[in-house]
């Protein structure tokens, strides 16, 4: 009876992930052809069976910005980002994107050390460090087996130090898993899909206008009450918004 089951779940999964093949195809065909909407369609039935991957994300990104809707093209390329942030061509549409916004937030700035410590650790995900850190260790393993059985002391001097160090990376890399996903738990960004939004000093439609932002503008949300989000800029400003007014990122 197990193996009946086993042998149901299996062909499912095939028969799953070979009907989303068909549609990303069917998908990438229409967006050649300038069908972007169609496109669209086709990858959203994807994300509904249940995949989802950097590459679906970047295609619907590109598709929505083909179709010069800001908002939803900035959405796709940071969820791109967050499960691949090393993929410059996904970086770059970004940029273009981001150009379309009307709203001009400048990041606070780093320190030089912070700057360059940011760019190591954003280089992967916190996942891709984690699988660095358990290559490294099968090196490690590896290179310390090749010392214990190798003849000539030369040899055994290199397998000896290419063990230490793939040892030292492995345990870095874990580190920075650590430090990324402990980040990445941390932070809550989104969205924002309103043409244009008055953000609150409180969470209240009477209480003061504190500033406004528009369609595409990334945010963090800080702190949830009711129907309302404390968001964060990336200049620091801060304030209250309808929940309904952005989309979060981290919704996989």
């Amino acid at each position: 009876m197990r193996k009946i089951i086993f042998l149901i779940i299996t062909m499912i999964s095939f028969w799953g992930g070979a009907q989303n093949n068909v549609l990303f195809d069917e998908a990438t065909k229409a967006y050649n052809e300038g069908k972007y909407n169609e496109a669209i369609e086709n990858y959203n039935k994807i994300l509904d069976n249940g995949e989802h991957s950097a590459a679906l994300y970047y295609n619907l990104g590109n598709a929505y910005y083909k179709l010069n809707k800001v908002a939803p093209s900035i959405y796709y390329y940071e969820k791109s980002l967050l499960l691949d942030p090393s993929d410059n061509e996904v970086k770059n549409n970004l940029s273009f994107a981001r150009n379309m916004t009307l709203d001009a937030i400048e990041q606070m700035p780093e320190t030089g050390i912070g700057k360059v410590f940011s760019e190591v650790t954003g280089f992967l995900s916190f996942d891709q460090w984690a699988i660095t850190a358990i290559i490294f260790m099968l090196l490690f393993v590896i290179g310390y087996i090749a010392f214990y059985y190798l003849s000539y002391s030369s040899q055994k001097r290199v397998a000896f130090i290419g063990s230490i160090a793939s040892l030292v990376i492995s345990l870095i890399a874990v580190l920075i898993a650590y430090l990324e996903y402990t980040s990445y738990r941390s932070e809550q960004p989104a969205i924002v899909f309103e043409n244009e939004v008055i953000v609150k000093s409180e969470p209240n439609n009477r209480s003061q206008e504190t500033f406004r932002i528009h369609e595409g503008t990334k945010v963090f949300v800080l702190d949830t009450l009711s129907d309302w989000n404390k968001i964060k800029l990336a200049d620091g400003k801060t304030g209250w918004l309808p929940s309904t007014n952005i989309k979060l990122l981290k919704d996989f």
